[in-house]
């Protein structure tokens, strides 16, 4: 009905609808954000690791908090999946769930800002006291129109928040995010900005330079709101992971890995890491991939296949969320970029048990696209549950049970 709706009514008239739910959940739920902290976090990548890693220094540092990203929703010591498939809900969730921070005694909120929820104006009428820019890559270019205007959806966040901003020097577009005003700016880098791995020493666990930039931005966060640096320290380097994120689900004989990237740049930067840490030379990197569809940015799909060719020995193009597209035409699409050597296999299933098989000893199999997502969304809104990370160990103790 929605999509027909939007085919028929003007695109100012969903603005304003979007904008009047945002206002009367602030209402109804009583004005929930000028009584508690709110941390906004922004960026193509890393949302969800530096929310959470910001999450572990607080509650360590003894605060309650509220924490919403891609994976979970909780407040205090009550938690519960993300099941909803979306980062930043809408239609009042985002006051409830902050008014029941508030009334649960948390200090602090932390929220993962996404840039399809500001331009439906799930920001508005929350008062955000730091606004964080992780990094910025092509993304979602088919919905806003153009790479500027999702950068400046983004933008609006930092419009909107007037006191911090934290921001990663590093990133080619941060004097865009810099140019806003507010009453503190707080950069970092790996070599430069207010905080860096030299100034810190920062050392985390978990795999990925990506992810040294999610630990500094938790540390620029936490070092903000004057929490001891020992404390921080301690609770980066404890820090092992979020479900579904470069996650090692088997271990021997070979490794499988189970990650959520489905953007090229974040792809690109598990390969990498991957190949660095593990890959030795008589071992195979062999990769299991799709593309979301619902008319998703259809022009990465054959950026995908080509960093697979890239960078990978093996390739199998399968199945992920194909909505209301047809899954084969989006896997031949992402086929277009990897070339002769990827196999195409529509059931993801199949595909994760034709990995397994081709895996040798040492070899490193990586699934990406979808990490710990609860399901697999197909036409007309229906949903079949999935779990890559459940897949891959039932499949692996199938064919080798008596390792």
């Amino acid at each position: 009905m929605e999509k027909f709706l939007r085919k028929i009514v003007p695109k100012s008239i969903f603005d304003f609808y979007h904008f009047i739910l945002a206002f009367l959940g602030d209402l109804i739920y009583k004005f929930p954000s000028k009584t508690i902290k709110i941390i906004g976090i922004t960026g193509t990548n890393g949302k969800t690791t530096t929310a959470e890693m910001i999450a572990k220094i607080f509650e360590m540092a003894g605060y309650k908090i509220a924490l919403l990203d891609s994976v979970r929703f909780k407040i205090s010591q009550k938690e519960e999946i993300n099941t909803l498939r979306m980062t930043m809900p809408g239609r009042f969730f985002i006051q409830r769930f902050l008014r029941k921070a508030v009334n649960s005694g948390c200090q602090y909120a932390i929220l993962e800002v996404t840039s399809e929820g500001i331009k439906q104006h799930r920001h508005k009428f929350i008062k955000f006291d730091v606004a964080v820019f992780t990094n910025l890559a092509p993304e979602h270019i088919e919905s806003h129109g153009s790479f500027e205007k999702y950068r400046e959806a983004k933008g609006k966040l930092f419009r909107a928040t007037k006191n911090i901003h934290i921001i990663n020097i590093d990133d080619e577009n941060a004097n865009y995010f810099l140019k806003f005003p507010a009453k503190k700016k707080i950069t970092f880098g790996l070599e430069k900005g207010d905080f860096n791995l030299k100034d810190t020493n920062l050392k985390v666990q978990i795999l990925g330079q990506f992810n040294l930039y999610n630990a500094l931005t938790a540390f620029s966060v936490a070092k903000t709101f004057g929490i001891d640096e020992k404390i921080i320290k301690e609770a980066l380097e404890k820090f092992e992971g979020v479900p579904g994120r470069m996650e090692e689900v088997i271990s021997k004989p070979f490794k499988v890995i189970v990650d959520y990237a489905f953007t090229p740049n974040a792809l690109e930067k598990v390969y990498q890491a991957l190949g660095l840490k593990f890959k030795v030379r008589s071992s195979k990197l062999i990769c299991v991939l799709g593309a979301c569809g619902g008319g998703r940015d259809k022009w990465k799909r054959p950026v995908l296949g080509k960093l697979a060719a890239k960078y990978c020995d093996e390739i199998i193009i399968t199945n992920e969320d194909p909505y209301d597209e047809d899954p084969m035409e989006i896997i031949n699409q992402v086929a277009e970029g990897a070339g002769q050597k990827a196999k195409k296999i529509l059931d993801r299933r199949e595909a994760i048990i034709k990995a397994l098989k081709l895996s040798g000893k040492d070899d490193i199999v990586v699934i990406t696209g979808k990490g710990c997502e609860p399901s697999i969304c197909l036409a007309d809104g229906k949903k079949i549950p999935w779990d890559d990370r459940k897949i891959a160990k039932e499949e692996f103790y199938k064919i080798y049970e008596k390792i």
